[in-house]
């Protein structure tokens, strides 16, 4: 690798754990928000967003202008291909945690609910993938990504309990079904985020390998 290329896309990865770190940071604010019932942490949610979408194009850019100017081949252009994909879907994690934070506003409007199923336990599990995947693209680690990709199957399997309970909630209580759905629409927007989740580490790992792993894929390109 050329000195110069060395250093551009030392940058690059500093600008690409840079969002990594808001991102997640806006995401647990979020969670906490609608857990706590806490307005002004999801308006902090919604504010910070605009910080985020500007730093996926700046990324974006930077990856494109490396491109062009470099014209970059094996790892290298494999790292660079991997940093577009998941910078944008770490926009849209953001902009799944915008989302939930919007749900908060609502349900700061309405009286208090009893949460009877498990929306703590699914926020947890979620975030903790989101972090395990951040991790094994900081510290280019195979191993923890392939760990999250065996989590999703849970938290899928967590989102379906959690409809199936919110459904039955909303039988006994059809006056609280508008603040019920949000709950729902949350719980969604949480299974989206372990889905982004998962498709970073599976970058991660196409990243370091040069395997394809989605969709059970096990193709390889050699460099």
């Amino acid at each position: 690798m050329g000195e110069h290329l060395r250093r551009e896309i030392e940058s690059l990865k500093r600008m690409i754990i840079s969002l990594s770190t808001v991102v997640e940071e806006n995401v647990r604010k979020a969670v906490r928000s609608i857990d706590q019932l806490d307005a002004k942490l999801a308006a902090e949610v919604i504010e910070r967003d605009r910080d985020i979408d500007q730093s996926e194009v700046d990324v974006e850019e930077e990856c494109l202008k490396i491109l062009a100017l470099h014209q970059p081949v094996a790892i290298d252009l494999r790292y660079i291909i991997a940093v577009l994909k998941i910078n944008n879907d770490l926009e849209r994690i953001g902009d799944l945690a915008v989302n939930i934070a919007e749900r908060t506003l609502f349900l700061c409007e309405q009286d208090r609910l009893d949460v009877r199923f498990d929306f703590a336990g699914m926020s947890s599990k979620t975030l903790s993938m989101l972090k395990r995947s951040l991790d094994s693209l900081v510290n280019m680690d195979t191993q923890t990504a392939r760990g999250v990709l065996v989590s999703d199957d849970e938290v899928d399997e967590m989102n379906r309990q959690m409809c199936r309970e919110i459904a039955d909630e909303i039988k006994r209580e059809p006056e609280r079904t508008e603040s019920l759905m949000r709950y729902f629409s949350a719980s969604r927007h949480l299974e989206r985020i372990a889905d982004y989740a998962t498709n970073i580490a599976e970058d991660v790992i196409y990243m370091m390998e040069g395997t394809i792993v989605r969709h059970g894929a096990g193709g390889e390109f050699q460099d």
